[in-house]
């Protein structure tokens, strides 16, 4: 039987069932009254002038620490986009196997999620800064160039070889030839990047990296909630502001959002991005000072313990099927959780204005918290386990799907939806059939590639939630079994290769 477009965005909410079932058995009841009193806290912020000095701090520095590390990584994307890609090698060298060797070679950092490279970098250099600035680099710088790298590959080549035909030089004809196309699609997934690093920054501090993120988790800790809300409430208008700032130079750029809608050529507004850029870079050196940033640190490693060969075979015996399949039904888990659960919310509230407030107030909160906080807080009152870990990382992709598919349906024509309702079709159902039909398998498209990224971040929550390859990092860590370490990043980047690839299966099977 086959299920209708619409339909199929609300598949994945199925599992709401079985969670449902699930959820009192888990509940021990001991922090109902905890959870009431986060609740009320987010009614009356702390306003005490020094918590407020301490958080404004915390909010300089991890602002400070996304800002260099984005500009950082986009530079190093694409420059290794540019080097990954077959289409450029193909016209210089006539052969893109270098492209090939150097797009494998890629895949290892951009495998092993921020977190990780983070805690590992913190064992070699050291706390300092440029831990967390480089812990976002290494996996953006990646993930940026493989994208520069398929958006190349995938247009058009006419005018690059009619450029080459009437004799210009290769270099000067891929210029011409790619820049105009590939500009509008490297601002958009940069401003997208952007509201990552963000996030990325916040959860770095959670683990000890500094900045805001480690005054929201030493105040959920000490159960300042108060103090915790007036944190999130700062975070939240920064994280706001930026959308709307980068919402208002897709619109003034013609840039495409992320359901690929065509974007209109840049024209002159490529040389007000240039301007932009120039005028950045004075403002990421003076970041850089500010925040200590030291590159002559970067060279004065600690060595590490060696490895002792005795203590390969206590690696090896580790649970790794329990640790994988815990691994991989969190991912699932949390992937229907978010994928579902935002067209399902949206659907429930679509009658009432009030409601669609508060669910994008939700959505909100729901990106800016760090997912190691909402499983601390849902240990408050449910056991650490699978479903506690999806529960917390669905919460918070459920926020980025649900602003996405807000996004999609206010750029889709309300005509369908406006017919629907003109023949006494309920709001829902007009909604459904009237808007979900357009966007469903984009909206899809990128929900299996959020499932490739839910799969990275299972290591945050499995941390904090006690489950998955994540514990047991956390254990390897603490006890420096660096043989179990390396087997850890081994498999757990061999996982996420293997989704990667699945996703983007998927995705091309959607579109």
């Amino acid at each position: 039987m086959k299920v209708s477009a619409p339909l199929q965005v609300l598949i994945p909410a199925a599992v709401i069932l079985p969670l449902a079932l699930v959820l009192p058995g888990l509940c021990h009841g001991g922090g109902w009254e905890l959870i009431g009193a986060f609740a009320a806290a987010a009614l009356q912020p702390s306003l005490d002038p020094v918590v407020l000095d301490s958080l404004f701090r915390g909010l300089g520095i991890t602002v400070g620490v996304a800002l260099v590390g984005w500009a950082l990584s986009l530079l190093l994307g694409l420059v290794l986009g540019l080097a990954s890609s077959r289409l450029v090698w193909t016209t210089l060298l006539g052969g893109a196997w270098p492209a090939e060797l150097l797009r494998r070679l890629l895949a290892l950092p951009r495998s092993i999620h921020e977190l990780i490279w983070g805690l590992l970098l913190l064992q070699v250099l050291g706390l300092q800064p440029a831990v967390a600035v480089l812990a976002i680099v290494i996996p953006y710088g990646a993930l940026v160039a493989r994208v520069i790298s398929d958006q190349l590959d995938a247009l058009p080549d006419q005018p690059l070889h009619a450029l080459l035909a009437s004799g210009s030089n290769g270099p000067a004809a891929l210029i011409s030839a790619i820049a105009p196309p590939l500009l509008p699609g490297v601002i958009s997934y940069g401003g997208y990047r952007l509201e990552c690093a963000l996030r990325s920054a916040t959860l770095l501090g959670v683990f000890g990296l500094g900045g805001l993120g480690n005054e929201l988790l030493l105040t959920l800790q000490s159960l300042e909630f108060r103090e915790l809300w007036s944190g999130l409430w700062l975070l939240l208008a920064v994280m706001l502001g930026l959308e709307g700032l980068i919402r208002a130079l897709r619109q003034r750029w013609g840039m495409a959002n992320r359901f690929g809608r065509s974007p209109a050529g840049v024209g002159r507004r490529g040389q007000e991005l240039l301007l932009l850029l120039l005028a950045l870079v004075p403002l990421l050196i003076v970041i850089g000072r500010s925040l200590g940033i030291d590159p002559a640190a970067l060279l004065q490693w600690q060595a590490l313990p060696p490895m002792d060969l005795s203590h390969w075979r206590e690696a090896l015996a580790l649970p790794w099927g329990r640790l994988i399949s815990n691994t991989l039904g969190l991912t699932l888990l949390a992937a229907c959780l978010a994928v579902g659960g935002a067209p399902l919310l949206l659907l429930l509230v679509a009658p009432w204005r009030i409601g669609q407030l508060l669910l994008r107030l939700l959505w909100a909160l729901g990106r800016l918290w760090p997912p190691p906080l909402t499983a601390l807080l849902l240990l408050f009152v449910f056991k650490p386990g699978i479903w506690t870990a999806a529960l917390a990382l669905g919460f918070h992709n459920l926020g980025i799907l649900g602003r996405l598919l807000l996004e999609g349906a206010e750029s889709c024509s309300d005509a369908p939806e406006a017919s629907l309702l003109g023949q006494g079709v309920g709001p829902r159902v007009a909604l459904l059939y009237g808007r979900f039909s357009g966007l469903a398998r984009s909206y899809l498209s990128y929900g299996a590639y959020r499932s490739d990224v839910i799969l990275r971040e299972t290591v945050v929550v499995g941390l904090m939630a006690g489950t998955g390859l994540g514990s047991q990092l956390q254990e390897s860590l603490s006890s420096f079994a660096w043989d179990q370490i390396a087997l850890l990043l081994v498999v757990y980047a061999a996982l996420t290769l293997v989704g990667e690839d699945l996703s983007d299966r998927a995705r091309r099977r959607l579109l």
